[in-house]
């Protein structure tokens, strides 16, 4: 059989055109080789930052999902999942401010970042940060996509992080600096407070001089548990000072509540068997001025000391029914 090559062709033409396919093989073999093993990289990587890729489609709202996304929320990696369940885990408040954010990022072309707080299929709760821009074509939005990362760990050691720096160790209140907050959020129109208590612990030098600062650190303690216990549903517990301590309360308060805290805050602190005496003075300012509260409530706890400590004083005429109160020792101070 006699073979023939095409017009303008010789042997040494199909030689190199052999040769360049061969060639042209190989490397489709080594990029094949090499996209896997990015792959494989990239997949552990991901993992190892527990970090998925995600996309949605705008027309129909398909998901597709990596592994670290399904890890993320729990659910069996290659599940078909709809946009409605993933959207449920969402907790309400990061589950609305994401729809918000999905909507103005469609409607502008642009994109977003949230920390949101899910609970997963198995119902752990978890932090993640999520990231999403929209993809368009011919102007007109088609698809969003973006990354999910796990960020609970993160979110945790924030946490922490953050009530160090708003919490007193001692007593587990709130400290100065989250009182002052709270009263500047009062004077530019925010939370309303019903009333403030300003409370001072009689005698608490000579608990320490006398029974050390170990026993103090208890009065103290101890003090803080029962302003908590008298007040659960109170806007905010706080010390303030070394022996002081703030209570802001939404609602206004009547001379029981007051006559039952002086009691309260009298009982001795159980101490290495015995009991320490403890009392508290406590000036009380309420009314609209939110501004003037801290300075009025201030001055009714100068006048409580005043009077002989362990007992309780009002500023102001706008806590009426305790200076009216039958046996009561509140004596308004303007």
């Amino acid at each position: 059989m006699q073979h023939t090559t095409a017009p303008g062709a010789d042997s040494s033409d199909m030689i190199r055109l052999a040769a360049d396919l061969a060639e042209a093989v190989a490397l489709a073999r080594s990029q094949a080789v090499s996209t896997a093993q990015y792959k494989k990289m990239y997949d552990r990587s991901s993992l190892l930052a527990k970090i998925g890729v995600w996309e949605c489609d705008l027309a129909t709202n398909a998901l597709i999902w990596t592994d670290g996304v399904y890890d993320l929320f729990e659910l069996p990696r290659g599940s078909v999942v709809d946009r409605d369940r993933a959207a449920a885990m969402y907790d309400q408040e990061t589950g609305r401010e994401m729809e918000r954010l999905r909507a103005r990022a469609i409607a502008t072309g642009g994109s977003f970042t949230l920390d949101a707080r899910i609970r997963t299929a198995l119902g752990n709760i978890r932090w993640m940060r999520l990231t999403a821009d929209v993809e368009c074509e011919n102007g007109v939005p088609v698809r969003l996509f973006g990354a999910k990362q796990d960020i609970t760990a993160e979110k945790s050691v924030w946490h922490r992080l953050q009530a160090m720096a708003e919490r007193d160790p001692l007593t587990g209140l709130a400290n100065r600096g989250v009182f002052d907050a709270r009263i500047a959020e009062a004077e530019g129109g925010g939370v309303p407070i019903g009333a403030m208590l300003l409370v001072d612990l009689d005698g608490f030098k000579q608990i320490n001089d006398t029974y050390g600062h170990g026993a103090g650190d208890e009065c103290l303690r101890q003090s803080a548990a029962r302003l908590k216990l008298a007040w659960p549903d109170a806007g905010l517990v706080a010390r303030i000072g070394g022996d002081e301590f703030a209570v802001v309360l939404r609602d206004p308060i009547n001379s029981d509540d007051l006559e039952d805290l002086i009691a309260d805050l009298r009982r001795p602190v159980a101490w290495q068997g015995g009991g320490l005496p403890m009392s508290a003075s406590v000036g009380v300012a309420a009314g609209e001025d939110a501004g003037g509260l801290f300075a009025r409530a201030d001055a009714a706890l100068y006048a409580a000391k005043a009077a002989g400590r362990n007992t309780f004083r009002v500023s102001g005429s706008e806590v009426w029914t305790l200076a009216e109160a039958p046996g009561s020792v509140a004596i308004p101070i303007h």
